[in-house]
């Protein structure tokens, strides 16, 4: 509820998959970043981009104090800015994206409440928003991996939902389209690193990428 009694319309931040496959039931979305948190591969996938007896990696958001804290050897000290889509959704369905979001975030992941800043008439703005964070106390948060493995990792890494690094890819490129200013040299490296595997083994990167769009029900990802 708001101050004035009113009930706050159910507004979720999409920050990795959900950004180039969005939740059902969406009544508007609009680019937007969080301040002081990055961005990384740095959770396990056991259920959807990988197995259990080897999990692939997806991203989750850490605060940039905590992230500094255990993982002084990453290379990209200053990306303390995350760009990714803010969601409201119907309130008529929201009981039922609710359900549906934590099912699919089920594997280590806690919703909790953050802002999420805008750009409007010129100014930023805040929106007070719903996300799902990655601990770095949940037991499938991974930390800090050196690029060279990481990348591997993913390029190598299979699951349900299928390949991880199809996964990296489009996240790369819906990152890309979000803003003029959206940038990631944290995900745009790893892009860069998979995609000269796929050269040096002779495959093929995937091809095209799906549509971005929030209004048709999704199997979870």
């Amino acid at each position: 509820m708001s101050e004035s009694g009113e009930r706050r319309p159910y507004v979720v931040f999409g920050y990795g998959s959900l950004i180039f496959k969005p939740p059902p039931h969406v009544i508007a979305q609009h680019p937007g970043f969080l301040k002081g948190y990055v961005r990384r591969f740095a959770q396990k996938s056991h259920d959807h981009r990988g197995t259990p007896e080897s999990p692939g990696r997806v991203v989750t958001l850490v605060h940039t104090e905590d992230w500094d804290a255990f993982s002084g050897s990453d290379p990209f000290p200053d990306d303390d800015v995350v760009w990714g889509v803010a969601y409201t959704i119907d309130p008529t369905y929201e009981s039922e994206v609710r359900d549906y979001l934590d099912y699919r975030e089920k594997d280590g992941y806690t919703l909790e409440q953050l802002d999420i800043w805008g750009i409007a008439d010129g100014r930023e703005q805040v929106v007070f928003h719903n996300c799902y964070v990655g601990h770095n106390t949940n037991p499938s948060f991974i930390g800090s991996e050196p690029i060279e493995q990481l990348s591997r990792k993913i390029w190598e890494s299979v699951g349900p939902s299928g390949p991880n690094k199809e996964y990296l890819y489009h996240l790369a490129e819906a990152v890309r389209q979000l803003a003029p200013e959206s940038h990631d040299s944290h995900l745009f490296a790893l892009e860069t690193r998979c995609r000269e595997l796929d050269a040096e083994k002779g495959v093929s990167s995937v091809a095209g990428h799906p549509e971005i769009e929030g209004t048709r029900p999704l199997q979870p990802e």
